[in-house]
């Protein structure tokens, strides 16, 4: 008998969500269109260029729909919203930080099985940051796992510019959720800007169908902590730094091949004998 069914002590039933679909996907966005508060576009109007120097996720809202005729399949509507924070030049000076918001939609279909019990929970919160969350239903619930976006270009436009490519995309700022809104200072706005800042932005996602189920799993023992708490002390603050190691690591910078994964390619060689 092996030892992990020596410690076998019991089947116990857990609730958890388990995971019926998921896919992975990379985005590259392309001149996105930044929407600007109004004290963050009198800066632009009067910029020569612009540079994307961080982006980042905000909140992702998702709706699902059952795929007629597909029993068992849903479509997963996708809003994600960014941050996007811009270096904006206007002359010789230094440039002006100011940041602005930009949306991306994506639509995904996944398994999500069915199932015909409502639940309910103790958890729901009135003024949380989703508000769809109090409609309880018998549909699985979306997970996105996103981390922040490459910042790979950025460019200001002239919107009397008959040569600009960029799409004229605009949204309803009405429509922009509070909870996202709030996070800027200022109002948004789109009349009467002559100029606009659009963005190209890479971005990695997982997205997931759960469902909540009963699962039968076995149990070796509680989940107790061996190891004690370390923390320094009011009278020697010093004993906690004595228990760190020297960071050798930040004195010494790691070579290239140690940032490479076993398989992956090196982006920075040519992939012939051409030199740059």
């Amino acid at each position: 008998m092996s030892e992990s069914n020596r410690n076998f002590r019991e089947a116990v039933c857990i609730h958890t969500d388990k995971i019926y679909d998921s896919c992975r996907d990379k985005d590259c966005l392309e001149n996105i269109r930044v929407y600007l508060t109004s004290p963050a576009q009198s800066v632009v109007d009067d910029a020569i260029s612009v540079k994307c120097t961080k982006a980042e996720i905000i909140w992702v809202f998702s709706d699902i729909e059952a795929v007629p005729f597909n029993r068992g399949f849903y479509s997963i509507d996708l809003k994600y919203f960014f941050r996007v924070k811009l270096a904006v030049f206007t002359g010789a000076t230094r440039p002006t930080e100011v940041e602005g918001l930009a949306t991306f939609s994506k639509k995904v279909i996944l398994f999500g099985s069915e199932g015909n019990a409502k639940m309910f929970e103790s958890k729901y919160t009135e003024n949380a940051f989703d508000p769809q969350l109090w409609r309880k239903t018998n549909m699985p619930h979306a997970v996105v796992e996103v981390v922040d976006p490459i910042a790979l270009g950025a460019k200001v436009v002239d919107v009397n510019d008959k040569k600009c490519c960029c799409c004229d995309d605009d949204i309803d700022i009405s429509a922009i959720p509070t909870s996202v809104c709030r996070i800027f200072d200022g109002t948004f706005g789109t009349n009467n800007e002559r100029k606009r800042v659009y963005v190209s932005i890479g971005i990695f996602s997982i997205i997931k169908l759960e469902r909540k189920v009963q699962l039968m799993i076995p149990s070796y023992d509680f989940c107790i902590p061996k190891k004690e708490c370390v923390g320094a002390t009011d009278d020697n603050p010093c004993d906690l730094f004595d228990r760190i190691s020297f960071p050798v690591d930040e004195f010494f910078p790691p070579e290239k091949n140690e940032f490479l994964e076993c398989g992956e390619e090196d982006i920075s060689e040519p992939e012939d004998n051409c030199s740059c």
